[in-house]
């Protein structure tokens, strides 16, 4: 299997490595990653600029390739460009935080797998809650088995999986105990909408986004609520942004547009 490893945390985050490390488990992998950190930018790609590309070694192994861009000018230009062959699997993290609910919307690491969806390939992001002493490596033996899962019990077409991690859930694994994981949709609940307004040395108002106020409770499961309660979350994902009822409801609506002095005026 040719594997394809990225991040939005950059071509040195630990967090890459150790998936990089139990990946190889299921075939080739090649590591092809933002050159920094590119947490937040969501799907953006690079149209104005070049993407300069640098091999990085460990010794005399070539570990990965470094990319002067975004995750999905990584998944991108390593599908087009980089890596030669056919590529059976893309997978993107583990990402320093969790990205669930909303956060689905701005992350680069979800983007990442997103771009692999693009290409009709089997695509996944990982996510770990944020720890400062986070274990990366235990995350990443969560991780990879499910991924091995999903991928002999799935359907044929190629799908677009998002996986969250909470500390609570590595803490088990770690101590000889099975995580539960729950398959729920996304949250779509609002929430990060605070901001603290402060001012510069220079007497300007500047403003800091908060992570408050906390989604509020659903009557259903979510990936949210459930990794909040120590479940290892999946949730299958689709990049197509239609509404398909309402797209049915107006197929049927009558539009008319007359360019002006069409009516004898």
């Amino acid at each position: 299997m040719e594997i394809l490893l990225t991040n939005d945390d950059g071509v040195y985050a630990p967090g890459l490595a150790a998936l990089r490390s139990e990946l190889a488990s299921l075939g080739n992998v090649s590591l092809i990653a933002p050159a920094t950190e590119q947490s937040g930018v969501g799907h953006s790609i690079t149209f104005l600029e070049p993407l300069v590309c640098k091999e990085i070694f460990h010794g005399d192994e070539l570990y990965g390739i470094a990319v002067e861009g975004s995750p999905a000018d990584c998944v991108k230009l390593a599908v087009a460009e980089l890596i030669g062959r056919p590529v059976d699997l893309v997978v993107s993290g583990i990402n320093g935080g969790l990205n669930a609910g909303i956060n689905v919307l701005y992350s680069g690491t979800v983007a990442a797998a997103i771009e692999g969806a693009f290409f009709r390939i089997n695509s996944f992001a990982v996510s770990l809650e944020y720890d400062p002493h986070a274990d990366f490596e235990t995350a990443a033996k969560i991780a990879v088995p499910l991924i091995q899962k999903i991928l002999e019990k799935k359907d044929s077409p190629p799908r677009l999986y998002n996986i969250n991690i909470p500390t609570a859930a590595v803490e088990q694994f770690r101590g000889g105990q099975t995580p539960r994981v729950a398959v729920v949709p996304m949250g779509v609940e609002r929430y990060g909408e605070h901001f603290i307004r402060r001012k510069d040395p220079k007497g300007r108002d500047y403003y800091w986004a908060t992570n408050d106020p906390p989604p509020q409770p659903t009557d259903h499961p979510t990936d949210l609520t459930r990794v909040a309660e120590g479940y290892v979350t999946i949730t299958p994902l689709m990049f197509d942004l239609t509404d398909v009822p309402v797209l049915k409801a107006m197929e049927d609506w009558q539009f008319s547009l007359e360019p002006p002095g069409c009516d004898g005026s």
